[in-house]
């Protein structure tokens, strides 16, 4: 794994999803990522919006690393074709995995694994663990009852306006990419590896 390239980690599901936006929201991330000279992180499984995202990203010539937990790897979905393929204990061993590499966080669609992923990821950022960009990919609005709920935390007082903010949004893939340069470019540098994260998910 190359330590000089920005690496994205995509977090998104084994399944489909009912409508073929979804597969194709995450063909065209994982494409956009590997043109962009960036790496992409992923759960490693070739199913799915995962499969979609990471044979995309290899077929537009980009840098592929997965982690995959064993439980998973054991139902033989794990993607072969990798840069890189680190099989895991545990599903907290994958997050903190992919959390240390990473130096920014998309999520595509999905369902509770998605938003385990992206939201613990974005509390950490609100501890500032981290300041690495959390985007959404609101793909044919599918975040808009999610948003909601955000804004509603917001005035019930358990959420800061200020860390609503943490939370950024994107239309498509295009757009998301948009959003993960321009808060690199805001913060300067981001680093491949923080030290605090790591001391904190060990």
């Amino acid at each position: 794994m190359s330590s000089e390239k920005k690496w994205v980690c995509v977090f998104c599901a084994s399944a489909a999803g009912a409508s073929p936006d979804y597969l194709h929201a995450a063909r065209e991330l994982g494409g956009r990522i590997a043109r962009s000279g960036y790496g992409l992180l992923y759960g490693g499984a070739t199913v799915g919006a995962m499969g979609a995202v990471a044979d995309a990203a290899l077929a537009a010539g980009g840098e592929v690393v997965g982690v995959i937990p064993v439980v998973i790897q054991e139902r033989e979905i794990d993607h072969r074709g990798l840069a890189e393929l680190h099989i895991v204990g545990t599903m907290h061993e994958r997050k903190a995995m992919l959390a240390s590499r990473a130096d920014a966080f998309i999520a595509l669609p999905g369902g509770y694994g998605t938003m385990d992923e992206f939201i613990e990821i974005v509390t950490w950022a609100q501890l500032r663990i981290h300041a690495k960009p959390c985007v959404l990919v609101n793909v044919s609005g599918f975040y808009d009852g999610l948003l909601r709920f955000l804004d509603t935390c917001v005035t019930e007082g358990f959420i800061q306006p200020d860390n609503r903010g943490l939370v950024q949004v994107a239309c498509d893939p295009e757009d998301a990419l948009s959003v993960v340069e321009r808060v690199w470019r805001e913060r300067a540098e981001i680093p491949a590896h923080d030290a605090r994260l790591d001391s904190v998910i060990r």
